[in-house]
Order: structure tokens, then C-alpha cells, then sequence
């Protein structure tokens, strides 16, 4: 496990956000997948993603890298975000804005207010 473990510390620090999850950001594979990589994809953020069904050794290991048991996974600057559940709280709160902005991740504002308006 360590060579999965050493692959994804690697990735989770070469961008600053990376979206672990089922497929693609543009052919998503789950719906949870799919519902975080909309959002991102949305709110134009810039980010890596790690289709975790082409390796086994990934899919088992950032699991236990993050200490999550689902998939997708979202890290910002290295840090382990969440999963949907979390990421789609995050962004109706406003907390998501707050933690990019915190961390110099552009985004477009209009399309997170969007996303609230359209959920509120």
C-alpha cells in the first residue's frame, strides 16, 4: 500500500484541488461522483481529477489515506475536504466560497450564488 499511498500524496499536492472520484469530470461513473464534478465543473474551478476505477490500488487506498470510506473524495491544498454529502452542504453554505477563497482557488462567485439560488 505504500507505492498507492506515495502516488496519492503526490497527487493530492500537485494541484491545488484534486476530485478523487468514479470516472471522469467529463463522464462521471456514480451520481455522487457526478454531482461533485458538476459543482466544481459549475463554479469553474480548476482542478485535477483521479478516475479511481482505472486502479484498484488507488480506489482501496485513499480510503485509507483520507480515512473516508466513500468515493468522490475532494482535497484543497493537500487538506481532505469530503465527500458529495459534504461538499454539497459546503457549497449551499457558502462554506465552500470561503475555503477557496481562503486558499487562492478562483471560482466564479455568480455561478456558487446560482447554485444557492437554485436550491434555496
Amino acid at each position: 500500500m505504500t507505492d498507492a499511498k506515495t502516488r496519492i500524496d503526490e497527487t493530492v499536492k500537485a494541484a491545488d484541488v484534486v476530485l478523487f472520484m468514479k470516472g471522469t469530470r467529463d463522464t462521471p461513473q456514480c451520481g455522487f461522483s457526478s454531482r461533485v464534478a458538476g459543482v466544481l465543473n459549475f463554479m469553474g474551478i480548476p482542478y485535477s481529477d483521479v478516475n479511481v476505477l482505472e486502479d484498484e490500488e488507488i480506489r482501496q487506498g485513499i480510503k485509507e489515506y483520507s480515512d473516508w470510506p466513500t468515493i468522490p473524495q475532494l482535497y484543497v491544498k493537500g487538506e481532505f475536504v469530503g465527500g458529495c454529502d459534504i461538499i454539497t452542504e459546503m457549497t449551499l453554505s457558502g462554506e465552500l466560497d470561503t475555503l477557496l477563497e481562503q486558499n487562492g482557488v478562483s471560482f466564479d462567485k455568480a455561478a456558487a450564488d446560482k447554485i444557492r439560488e437554485a436550491n434555496g
